[in-house]
């Protein structure tokens, strides 16, 4: 694997540890399965395209995205609170009317920004666009982990964190447990938003396919993240799925550069394959080391 490919690697795990925190919101601290994401994402990427387009300051066009992402994740966790709709359900239902949202907003099934002002433009200079982009976006990442850190030490966030963990003592506690699943959603879908408008400045285009797999990939990220540093301590977890999204990315990277992959037929046209085979033995990887650990125990 090449430099240039290591840095695309982190790149491209930066932005999906967005994606990650987002997803820990949804499965980790609010127990809600939300499909969401497969909607939000491009729809992030969708507004803050359409807004570059039209001359909108390209850090504004990704906040107008995120706030898109949060109204998205309003919608889902709405529809279950206050007319009842089971939680997968009701975010399959807002992840496919978002397809539908998106082409409205784009126009078409893709927007090109090729020639447009981004986020990185002010600090690229001949030659270090693919580390610059790294920072840029290791900066906004950071960012979104220090405030979930201090988010989650506060009132409403251990209020949120209670409603996820025991819905009744929470509510017996006098929580407003509905409130708060609709606050998390909205935090869920806003970072997640927020990782498709810097991918499409990064991609030079929005298009209305990035979306797809968006789930597992985060999904992925949190597993992998939480095997590797298994913690207890929020800011622990939140450093941790971010972990787990570059080193998902990187082991994408390197199945893909692999010569012996390549010897037996692998390609670029197996990215999928290879995107569910390494979902899988993360999905597996916590059976394994339970049973290592139970055998060191005995």
């Amino acid at each position: 694997m090449t430099l240039i490919g290591f840095f695309g690697a982190l790149e491209s795990g930066l932005i999906y540890g967005l994606v990650a925190l987002g997803v820990l919101i949804s499965f980790r601290i609010l127990d809600f399965p939300d499909l969401t994401a497969d909607g939000s994402f491009p729809l992030g990427g969708a507004v803050a395209g359409v807004a570059i387009v039209a001359g909108v300051n390209p850090w504004l066009a990704c906040f107008y995205g995120a706030m898109a992402g949060a109204a998205a994740g309003v919608v889902t966790a709405w529809l279950h609170v206050k007319l009842g709709i089971l939680q997968l359900l009701a975010s399959i239902l807002v992840m496919v009317a978002l397809y539908s949202v998106n082409l409205r907003i784009m126009g078409a099934p893709n927007l090109p920004l090729l020639g447009e002002q981004t986020v990185f433009s002010p600090f690229i200079a001949d030659g270090n666009g693919f580390w610059v982009r790294c920072v840029v976006v290791g900066v906004v990442v950071l960012i979104a982990k220090l405030f979930l850190d201090w988010f989650f030490s506060t009132e409403s966030g251990l209020s949120m964190r209670a409603t996820g963990s025991n819905l009744r003592m929470a509510q017996a506690q006098g929580i407003n447990t509905s409130w708060m699943t609709i606050l998390g959603m909205a935090i869920s879908n806003a970072l997640i938003a927020l990782g498709g408008a810097l991918f499409v400045q990064t991609q030079g285009g929005a298009d209305i396919s990035i979306g797809i797999g968006t789930i597992v990939i985060g999904l992925a990220a949190v597993i992998i993240g939480e095997t590797i540093i298994p913690a207890k301590r929020i800011w622990l977890i939140t450093l941790a799925v971010i972990v787990g999204a570059f080193l998902y990315k990187l082991f994408i990277q390197i199945a893909l550069s692999s010569d012996l992959l390549r010897s037996i037929g692998f390609g670029s046209q197996d990215l999928n394959l290879v995107t569910a085979l390494l979902v899988v033995i993360a999905l597996v990887l916590p059976q394994i080391k339970a049973k290592i650990l139970s055998h060191k125990g005995k």
